[in-house]
């Protein structure tokens, strides 16, 4: 039986966690070899859904002090989970490129204001 309580500052250190995974996963491949690649986009995927079901265990009027399209992150995870027959390999590519850095930053920062510590 566990006997420590997830906080929501772990769970922001679990979406920071998931989100470096995403992002050593692609370190060094294109998009070409990001979608040929079924381990690396699978793991990617599975990061994903971890980043928004530790974001859905924080408060979200401490979220929402922050500018970010936080239902975003839950839509993009319903996607994954429910319509993963449909999904475009481009998108989740671009997304890993041109959005996790900067949400990477912003709950760093969360960590950080809200919580009074580094990832």
């Amino acid at each position: 039986m566990r006997d420590k309580r997830v906080t929501e500052a772990d769970r922001v250190r679990h979406a920071i966690e998931a989100i470096r995974k995403v992002t050593g996963f692609c370190e060094g491949i294109g998009r070409d070899e990001f979608e040929r690649n079924m381990v690396v986009h699978s793991a990617c995927l599975y990061q994903y859904t971890i980043i928004a079901e530790a974001l859905s265990h924080v408060d979200s009027d401490r979220l929402s002090k922050y500018e970010y399209p936080w239902y975003k992150v839950k839509s993009f995870r319903n996607f994954i989970l429910h319509d993963y027959h449909s999904i475009a390999l481009t998108t989740v590519y671009d997304t890993t490129v041109n959005e996790l850095p900067m949400l990477e930053k912003l709950l760093i920062e969360i960590l950080q204001k809200e919580f009074s510590e580094k990832p």
